[in-house]
């Protein structure tokens, strides 16, 4: 089961957010539903493995706009656009920020479980990622300016003897 990844699910439609809920828990997602993009931005939680459903036209904002401003407050979670409205340059714009998928409703379970599915995967591999080079980062703050120096011409490529020569 998946019951430690959140689905963040934002969408206006209640009956759609009702049934895509449904669905995600039922698959063993944790689901947060927000039916506005401000609900979304302030309920938010970067902290928790998972991804981001986001429908297109939000009453407030688009689902483009709602995932650039979370970008912008460190969002890292793989996000979905769905639509009951979309177009090409829709798909295009989507896509270039980065989402997983673009889907159109009415869409198939089995291929929305899948792409969700996908989302949380690159997140799981993201955050590897991230806590890897943070504990490089966390290392090298510790180091001595000396410590510091010598690495710098490990770096450069230079051989044991040129660094204790240097």
């Amino acid at each position: 089961m998946h019951s430690d990844v959140t689905i963040y699910l934002v969408d206006d439609d209640s009956e759609m957010r009702t049934s895509l809920s449904w669905m995600l828990e039922r698959a063993g997602y944790s689901v947060d539903t927000f039916e506005t993009g401000t609900a979304a931005l302030d309920g938010y939680a970067e902290d928790r493995p998972g991804c981001l459903v986001i429908d297109l036209s939000l009453p407030d904002m688009t689902g483009i706009e709602l995932y650039e401003r979370l970008r912008e407050e460190g969002c890292r979670h793989p996000f979905l656009i769905i639509t009951g409205h979309g177009d090409v340059p829709q798909a295009v714009d989507a896509m270039r920020e980065g989402a997983i998928d673009f889907i159109e409703k009415p869409f198939e379970s089995e291929g929305f479980l899948s792409s969700v599915a996908l989302a949380v995967k690159r997140d799981g591999v993201d955050r590897a990622l991230h806590a890897k080079t943070d504990g490089f980062r966390r290392r090298l703050e510790r180091l001595s300016p000396r410590e510091n120096e010598v690495l710098a011409l490990v770096v450069d490529g230079k051989l044991t003897k040129q660094i204790a020569a240097d």
